[in-house]
């Protein structure tokens, strides 16, 4: 990509936000008037319908003035078109100029670690990288987690010397419960 052509998109960028700020929110017809109909979109197809005529005090219907420019439609906010990887193969036919990755939610941990590695050494657009930074975290989690284990073997063999007592909480629950009798 030159640097005309960088430009370009970043203004187009630039004005489809300004437009999406001014589009309305589209409901369906009447759905204001009756709990039973959704405010999800569907176009008024009667023939004396107020919203498919555009009447004054109804509101507004889909129509292609509200559309974005061109060059920026089905890019992400970041100016890359989005790219769903599923594994390390399909990380070789990226463009680093013009793409980016996005994860999919159906790769596990293992290979969506993989699939982190492989693209921070090629340098690629990551879109959904806080989740896995999330999976780095949980992992590390992990890892602490069956540390964990050894230390409450240790409270264990201290309990049965004699130094260190616990009561079961149970116990505790069951008298009071008797006693309030």
């Amino acid at each position: 990509m030159t640097e005309q052509d960088k430009a370009a998109l970043e203004r187009a960028l630039k004005l489809r936000t300004r437009i999406k700020k001014k589009k309305p929110r589209f409901v369906r017809q009447e759905s204001w008037r009756y709990k039973r109909l959704k405010e999800s979109w569907r176009r008024p197809r009667g023939i004396d319908n107020k919203m498919r005529r555009k009447i004054k005090g109804w509101p507004p219907t889909v129509s292609v003035g509200y559309r974005g420019p061109k060059a920026a439609r089905g890019l992400h906010p970041s100016g890359y078109n989005e790219v769903l990887v599923h594994n390390t193969e399909e990380l070789e036919k990226i463009n680093l100029e013009t793409q980016a990755i996005r994860i999919a939610h159906t790769v596990g941990k293992r290979k969506r670690a993989k699939i982190l590695v492989e693209a921070r050494k090629k340098k690629i657009k990551i879109l959904n990288f806080k989740e896995a930074e999330e999976v780095v975290r949980e992992e590390e989690k992990e890892t602490v987690e069956e540390e964990k284990p050894k230390e409450k073997e240790e409270e264990k063999k201290v309990s049965e010397k004699g130094k260190l007592r616990r009561t079961p909480k149970k116990t505790e629950k069951r008298k009071t419960r008797t006693e309030k009798r």
